[in-house]
């Protein structure tokens, strides 16, 4: 034992020397940067997996909104003595029968609107053309008809082009009606069994952290139907107030424009700004320059009332994200998984800043006698699993 001795002393007096040899900055940062990089590998790791299973893990997510803007409704219903599964029909029902008659309006306002918007496009065309010629770019009839040509051999050339994209359009179509259906069976679950899928998942978290995993996953799902719901109400403020004003003015096809502001407000700064540039192109197509100008000037100040009005009183106190966050989190969702990401990117942000905020807080000891019930009305059995 004694010849041991000497030896461990030397092994430790090695160990603190050749520590020692190594620069404190240099160890820190080997430290710092090493998992650093454990946390990107993490990372990439998860979006290689999530784009993957891009086409089960989109419908799931799109389910889980629906249900945070429709659960309160359903909770609401199943406290009248209704039955959950049959609350949740009526709500799904009721929902569907909403969306169908919305687009069966779009669809018959934009089909009694094509015909004028058509004919103006030409009469526009029309006036470029002579523009064109009298302006002054003074360009020949000869140039103008060359430009037609060249456009028309551009298009033959690329026929075979243009099939192939319509052909991968129709599988596109038929990839998103089986998406839309999965969708739709998520949606039906969260809300008819939210609460014991919860349950099971919360199953898979260590006992001893079981209660704040339960408090975090809480919030996480307060905060998206906070931001949901919200975001629907300043969505339905920006397309009433672009949609009458587009009346006003005398734009064709006011209500598919406000509908485009509806779902371009679910995408924060770029679906407003798309939208609200996309009615000001009519506007200056079918009504000159002037009508132009004045959608522009409702626009800016729907966007203005949203911004400084809407958003902090609807949305500040729920998602409490700074802009710099927001901006960052949908370039990165734009980027990676285009409208999809930028739609799914600040919600997810939100949900995760809102449980990572209670997961590190200190949360009180559950009590053995209470029975939580969380927002789909469901109780809480694993509560008292961890009590007992």
């Amino acid at each position: 034992m004694n010849s041991n001795e000497p030896r461990a002393r030397h092994g430790v007096r090695s160990a603190e020397e050749v520590r020692a040899a190594v620069p404190y900055g240099l160890r820190v940062g080997a430290a710092i940067f090493g998992r650093l990089l454990i946390v990107a590998g993490g990372l990439a790791l998860i979006g290689y997996v999530a784009v993957k299973l891009a086409a089960v893990l989109v419908p799931v997510a799109v389910a889980l909104l629906l249900a945070a803007l429709l659960a309160p409704t359903v909770s609401w219903l199943a406290r009248k003595k209704l039955p959950r599964a049959l609350a949740t029909a009526v709500v799904l029902i009721g929902g569907l029968a909403v969306v169908g008659g919305v687009i069966t309006f779009v669809v018959i306002t934009v089909t009694a609107g094509m015909p004028e918007l058509i004919a103006q496009i030409v009469r526009t065309v029309d006036e470029l053309r002579t523009w064109l010629r009298t302006g002054p770019l003074h360009v020949s009839q000869g140039q103008i008809d060359g430009m037609l040509a060249q456009l028309t051999t551009t298009l033959s050339r690329n026929q075979s082009v243009i099939a192939s994209g319509a052909l991968s359009t129709a599988v596109t179509v038929g990839e998103l009606l089986t998406e839309f259906l999965l969708m739709v069976f998520c949606l039906i679950f969260f809300l008819a069994h939210g609460g014991r899928i919860w349950t099971f998942l919360l199953g898979a978290a260590p006992v001893r952290i079981r209660h704040r995993v339960d408090l975090a996953g809480r919030a996480g799902f307060t905060t998206l139907a906070g931001y949901i719901r919200g975001t629907a109400a300043v969505a339905v403020i920006d397309a009433v107030g672009v949609g009458v004003g587009l009346l006003i003015v005398g734009v064709p096809l006011a209500a598919p424009l406000a509908t485009l502001v509806f779902l371009g407000a679910f995408i924060p700064v770029i679906g407003s700004v798309v939208a609200g540039a996309a009615a000001v192109l009519v506007a200056l197509v079918t009504g000159g320059t002037l009508p132009a100008i004045i959608v522009l000037a409702i626009v800016i100040g729907v966007m203005q009332l949203e911004s400084h009005v809407l958003q902090p009183f609807l949305l500040g106190r729920v998602v409490r994200l700074h802009p710099l966050a927001v901006v960052l989190a949908l370039a990165t969702g734009l980027t990676t998984a285009g409208i999809i990401g930028a739609l799914l990117a600040v919600p997810l942000l939100a949900v995760l800043s809102s449980a990572l905020r209670n997961f590190t807080a200190v949360a009180p000891e559950p009590d053995a006698t209470t029975v939580a019930t969380d927002s789909t009305g469901a109780g809480d059995s694993s509560r008292r699993q961890a009590s007992a």
